[in-house]
């Protein structure tokens, strides 16, 4: 299911997989950032996702400010809500961003409970999400429906290979 509650971001929800996915929308303008990543917690407490993937390669630079805010204010919540796994895709390229989410994750590791995976793109992050789900094809279908198909703010497209889980002998 598509959310478009909160105006900043596009999300992507499905409730058999407990899987939210979320993208920056605004562009540049991170003016309402803050309260974007509010309403983001708030959704993702009272739907009780436990899979979460932040496509961080549509995110604008993060400012020093941003980063603090999330520091003090974000990341408390965050690691008390029902998570089991997050990814983040973000590609090598998109460093300043990388060295803020790593200095985030350097400070809260003692408290953060849930798995935390890198990947460069979304797709194959959602495949590791969803336990290589035979759901991906449809919600993959149903976000570029909503969202268009292309490369992300980064340059990098999406593969879209189809993972198949092969029957043990």
């Amino acid at each position: 299911m598509i959310i478009t509650t909160i105006p900043d971001l596009s999300l992507q929800y499905d409730e058999a997989l407990s899987l939210l996915r979320v993208e920056w929308a605004a562009g540049e303008d991170m003016r309402s950032f803050r309260s974007s990543a509010e309403q983001l917690l708030q959704l993702v407490n009272q739907h009780g996702v436990r899979n979460m993937l932040l496509e961080m390669n549509t995110f604008p630079d993060i400012s020093v400010y941003d980063q603090v805010w999330l520091g003090v204010s974000w990341m408390p919540i965050l690691v008390k809500l029902p998570l089991e796994r997050v990814v983040l895709a973000i590609h090598r390229r998109r460093v300043h961003n990388q060295l803020a989410i790593d200095s985030l994750i350097a400070l809260f590791r003692p408290f953060i409970r849930f798995d935390i995976q890198f990947f460069s793109t979304a797709t194959p992050g959602l495949h590791w999400l969803s336990d290589y789900s035979g759901r991906m094809p449809a919600l993959l279908a149903e976000w570029d429906a909503a969202h268009g198909r292309g490369p992300a703010h980064g340059g990098v497209s999406e593969p879209r290979v189809a993972f198949q889980l092969f029957p043990e002998y």
